[in-house]
């Protein structure tokens, strides 16, 4: 076999896998943290009460939200037998980023165009998700699931911490990059997520393996394999304690999690903080966010994954109280730095904890029933957030009802039994070396 036949290293397979975080982190961090809350509310959804846009902003979520959740579980079983994930992830991928160039062209006051652009392109990087957390079986072996998950956070948040520092420094003096004013920076930071998130999917497209399934069908076959096994998988959930109580503990918690990413800036124009503290604050949570999120992979092969999901979970019921008492920039600059610590720990080891309890041959399938308990989580949250903001009149009565969530998906996943993992080679959670 010559070098250039040779299949990709384990460690070069991980590194592609890990870097399809730092591209769609992009979406998550410019777009869906960042800029479009700010594009939605000042731009595009301008001259309405903070209580309507809100409301809006929250239902495309919902909207993004149910959609990926109703189709996951059946493209994850049309995946795994037709050994054709990674083909689905770079569709969604694909997808996704053409809508978020296409956001670029909303006029001033259009908030149905904005609205319909960012629903579809949130569908891309959910649907695309579904896909790329069912890959972890096939780059990691089991015993270090949980700093292989935390690598790809930990390159998420740095890489989207990164671009989205360019973006701000483009809207904030414009000029210096030869655009007119910073709207026209605004619609330019669309297009320089969407090429970001194309050129940083290369790699994966490129080195990642899926492993070769015994029995693979095409096209049609697929399809109809696909959906027997997933009603198949439906009846074997009831029987599988250990995932469906790991599955609802889920729901709970990632719903106030999500929530909490989404609506942020929003929660923080109703309240009337300054913009600019509000992009700042993003910026010290995906930095303070990278090395966060690697430690608690470390933490996570120390004390169990579980254990620091549950230290995660208690963290953010602090920060949600803690939320309703802001005043100042300085509060939130303050939190930011609190969710930076946990929020990339608790999403990763959520993954890894996961990708131990499913059966690898059904990875697909099940992390698209994984996706969809956090999807369907995402059609709560934001309409609760929405519905009390216009309930109450009240933003800080919204935030503090996430609590609850915390509180009860806590509860559920003490519940959960974790079965031991078989060591891996070498160090515990080391990546493997490159293969000569």
């Amino acid at each position: 076999m010559t070098v250039e036949q040779r299949p990709p290293s384990p460690r070069r397979q991980i590194v592609a896998w890990a870097f399809y975080d730092w591209a769609n982190s992009a979406f998550a961090t410019t777009i869906m943290a960042g800029f479009f809350p700010l594009f939605f509310k000042q731009y595009a959804s301008a001259d309405v009460e903070a209580t309507v846009s809100t409301f809006r902003l929250g239902l495309a979520n919902t909207c993004a939200g149910l959609v990926v959740a109703l189709l996951a579980p059946a493209l994850g079983a049309i995946a795994d037998r037709g050994g054709s994930r990674k083909r689905f992830l770079i569709a969604f991928a694909v997808f996704g980023a053409a809508l978020t160039a296409a956001l670029a062209t909303v006029g001033h006051g259009d908030w149905q165009r904005a609205w319909m652009f960012y629903v579809g392109a949130t569908i891309g990087f959910i649907g695309a998700n579904v896909f790329y957390d069912s890959l972890i079986v096939d780059v990691a072996p089991p015993g270090r699931y949980e700093r292989v998950s935390a690598l790809g956070f930990g390159l998420g948040y740095l890489g989207g911490g990164l671009l989205f520092t360019l973006d701000v420094a483009m809207t904030l003096r414009p000029r210096a990059f030869g655009l007119a004013d910073t709207g026209e920076a605004v619609r330019w930071s669309f297009l320089t997520v969407a090429a970001w998130w194309l050129v940083f999917s290369l790699p994966l497209l490129a080195w990642v393996r899926e492993r070769p399934r015994v029995h693979r069908e095409r096209s049609f076959d697929a399809v109809v394999a696909g959906l027997r096994q997933l009603r198949a998988t439906f009846r074997e959930l009831r029987t599988l304690r250990t995932v469906a109580l790991f599955l609802i503990a889920y729901w709970l918690y990632i719903d106030g999690v999500d929530t909490i990413i989404t609506m942020a800036v929003d929660y923080g124009l109703s309240i009337g903080l300054p913009q600019s503290a509000l992009i700042t604050a993003l910026l010290i949570t995906q930095f303070v966010g990278f090395p966060a999120a690697i430690a608690f992979g470390v933490i996570g092969t120390r004390i169990g994954p579980r254990n620091a999901i549950l230290i995660g979970i208690a963290v953010y019921i602090l920060i949600t109280v803690w939320a309703t008492q802001m005043t100042q920039a300085r509060d939130f600059y303050m939190l930011a730095v609190v969710v930076g610590l946990v929020q990339g720990g608790v999403q990763s080891l959520s993954r890894a904890l996961y990708a131990q309890l499913i059966p690898p041959e059904k990875s697909g399938e099940f992390f698209g029933f994984y996706n969809m308990m956090g999807k369907f989580a995402a059609v709560l949250g934001p309409m609760l957030v929405g519905w009390t903001a216009l309930i109450s009149g009240s933003s800080r009565y919204a935030v503090l009802a996430i609590a609850i969530l915390f509180v009860a998906g806590g509860l559920v996943l003490l519940r959960v039994k974790v079965p031991p993992q078989p060591a891996a080679a070498g160090r515990a959670g080391a990546v493997p070396a490159e293969r000569s």
